[in-house]
């Protein structure tokens, strides 16, 4: 049985699905890209909850998997986890309306936001759910694989700090969950002040989109030998960063 994999944006698994297959599959009215490697598949299907719900459906009408697994870059809560940073959330929390998915024999807690959340809102966030970390997008994609009797897990790789403010990104996400880069760098480049901030996160989110591919295959090499499943890819790993003091992979 095959594992499904949810991202939000291809930059964030670009470093591992390079060479995999490809096809187009067509759900609800929208097309997307299926990225297939041996008995793993993964869809990109927008950033925010209703992106991630439509993306579930899509790839478990389209494979039929034995697990479903968000992936993506989250923001840290915890100021000991670092940039490029991977977690494996034993608990994943939506804070839209407060269910809890609990996974099993990982560690800690990811709290998904319905919006970008900035340095002031990481700490009220860190305050009510003891999170280790936020998304956008794991809430959705737990309750879409648990409504279908699907077993669910998720991996984060750390892409700003706990005290890292983020520029307004929330004003750049369309509705279908495509993030509009041209008009976001056309505001960066006639504001100076935030050419400083954008660099820094284009450099952390390179440093967290290798981390998480790196963990993300050896996931892959892990759970699919123990599922009866092979995954192509799987041959020289390295070990998933994950936990509060582990180094970044740079």
């Amino acid at each position: 049985m095959t594992i499904a994999i949810v991202a939000a944006m291809e930059r964030e698994v670009r470093p591992l699905i390079g060479g995999w297959r490809i096809r187009t599959i067509e759900h609800a009215g929208r097309q997307y890209r299926l990225f297939e490697n041996g008995q793993a598949a993964l869809i990109c299907g927008g950033i925010g909850s209703e992106a991630a719900r439509r993306a579930t459906e899509a790839i478990i009408q389209a494979v039929n998997p034995a697990l479903v697994l968000s992936v993506g870059f989250a923001g840290a809560l915890d100021g000991s986890l670092q940039v490029g940073a991977v977690i494996e959330p034993r608990t994943v929390i939506n804070a839209a309306d407060g269910v809890r998915t609990e996974i099993g024999l990982s560690e800690g807690v990811l709290v998904s936001s319905s919006t970008v959340a900035g340095k002031e809102q990481k700490a009220r966030l860190r305050k009510a759910y003891g999170a280790l970390a936020v998304d956008m997008e794991a809430g959705a994609v737990a309750q879409g694989a648990q409504a279908r009797g699907i077993e669910f897990a998720a991996l984060k790789a750390i892409s700003d700090g706990a005290d890292f403010e983020l520029p307004a990104l929330d004003h750049f996400l369309a509705s279908d969950g495509r993030f509009r880069s041209a008009g976001f760098a056309v505001h960066v480049a006639l504001r100076p002040w935030l050419w400083g901030t954008t660099i820094a996160l284009a450099r952390n989110s390179s440093r967290a989109s290798k981390a998480l591919c790196d963990a993300l295959e050896n996931y892959l090499a892990r759970e699919g030998p123990s599922r009866g499943e092979s995954y192509a890819g799987a041959t020289d790993v390295s070990p998933v960063q994950a936990g509060r003091e582990r180094p970044a992979l740079h």
